[in-house]
């Protein structure tokens, strides 16, 4: 964990710019990496072609981030975190704001560690280039 979850409408698929707005999270989450081990980043993106959004009457979209987490984080690095990311979308998306309706919303959730089942190789590579 982290893994950042990025939802948006397939109207915006032409300006999103959805590899760079995925590079750009993860290089948020890697720049903390006491807090989030980077071997464990995962962002990805998917693009919702069934949607209703306000009363459908105009070509309205939306983007919608869900940063998963496993507990132990402490409030002020969550926050800090989720800052840093909805700061950097609402950058990305300013384009977009200007020209279109458009949504944007972040939530974070957070998994009790009973529950969730784990298997990474990718975690030794980091441990060997420190």
């Amino acid at each position: 964990m982290p893994h950042m979850i990025i939802e948006y409408t397939n109207n915006l698929a032409d300006d999103i710019q959805i590899d760079d707005l995925l590079k750009k999270v993860n290089k948020i989450l890697m720049a903390h990496p006491a807090i989030f081990p980077i071997g464990g980043i995962r962002s990805r993106a998917i693009e919702i072609t069934h949607y209703c959004i306000a009363d459908g009457s105009e070509d309205d979209a939306f983007v919608h981030a869900t940063l998963k987490i496993g507990a132990g984080r402490t409030e002020d690095n969550k926050k800090m975190v989720c800052d840093q990311l909805f700061s950097m979308m609402e950058t990305h998306l300013a384009p977009l704001f200007s020209k279109r309706y458009v949504a944007l919303s972040m939530e974070l959730y957070e998994f009790n560690e009973s529950g969730t089942y784990k298997k990474n190789n990718i975690h030794q590579r980091f441990k060997s280039q420190a």
